[in-house]
């Protein structure tokens, strides 16, 4: 296999991660075959298991201890970025369906990466401005003029977990060793999930009992297409330029949609298709505008 088909081969099954985790948890919130925080944490666990066992690999291989060197790759920051992220993007998912939910995690994503290179110093020219008004128009006319399709509760916690992964992803431009950092930062998120699921008993909410099938729904988002998936996904960003891989990242909405009428029978509205070139298109206006910028500086 060549390299640049292998690098296509890994950057499509990245993106199939990124929206098989939007499917996976919309199927199993959906069907009550685990609660929202229940997902999360066996996600969470479980992706971190798997990124431990890679780190190792990868630490064996080379044949030296770099156990300490994984941990302080990564951050208390990122840890709790990448927690709000996850537990927002499943208490989001009861409500939303996947297309929905996934077209507003990532679009939020992206607009958030903007907006930290603003406040970094980065200025905008006329197209990125309008690109952004673009989007932001697209967020509104997805919750108006209801206000209840989308839920207005489901849009707020998706917003949430995208500004939440876009600061996690932030953060991680500036890690030298991405997997060692992913994998600190899974397993720094334990001990706020048990602060977490002491809370939420506090408050009494009463969560479906977790089925078997739910649990294993989890546990395939947490280990294969968040600890796998992020894995490969980082593993090819360094030969891809930044407005290339963040073009990539919008085809990931498109995909979790058509795996939401595959695999939930969900259906494709015309409200959800002018959102999305609405959101999507600003976007991508932003970036073909900064790619401009960057080859004129």
């Amino acid at each position: 296999m060549t390299s640049l088909l292998r690098l296509c081969v890994f950057v499509i099954l990245a993106l199939l991660a990124f929206a098989a985790n939007s499917v996976l948890c919309r199927l199993a919130l959906n069907d009550g075959l685990i609660g929202p925080a229940q997902f999360t944490t066996w996600r969470l666990l479980s992706g971190a298991f798997t990124l431990v066992l890679l780190s190792v690999f990868q630490c064996l291989k080379k044949q030296r201890n770099d156990v300490k060197t994984v941990w302080l790759e990564g951050s208390w920051l990122s840890a709790l970025a990448l927690f709000v992220y996850a537990l927002g993007f499943s208490y989001a998912y009861v409500t939303l369906e996947t297309g929905i939910g996934a077209l507003i995690l990532f679009g939020a994503v992206q607009l958030t990466l903007i907006l930290f290179g603003v406040w970094a110093g980065q200025k905008l020219v006329w197209l990125e401005w309008l690109g952004l008004a673009l989007a932001f128009a697209g967020f509104v006319y997805l919750v108006l003029p209801t206000l209840s399709s989308p839920s207005l509760l489901g849009f707020v916690l998706m917003t949430l977990a995208g500004v939440a992964w876009g600061l996690y992803t932030w953060r991680g431009k500036i890690s030298a060793k991405p997997l060692f950092a992913t994998t600190s930062n899974f397993v720094r998120t334990i001990p706020m999930l048990l602060v977490a699921l002491i809370v939420i008993s506090f408050n009494g909410e009463q969560a479906p009992s977790a089925q078997l099938e739910g649990i294993i729904l989890a546990v395939t988002s947490g280990a294969i297409m968040s600890g796998l998936g992020y894995a490969i996904w980082y593993a090819v960003l360094p030969y891809l330029s930044a407005s290339i891989a963040a073009v990539l990242q919008l085809l990931v909405p498109i995909i979790a949609t058509i795996g939401g009428v595959v695999f939930a029978n969900e259906s494709i509205t015309m409200h959800l298709v002018i959102a999305t070139l609405s959101v999507l298109g600003g976007v991508l206006l932003v970036i073909i505008a900064r790619k401009r910028t960057s080859k004129n500086a």
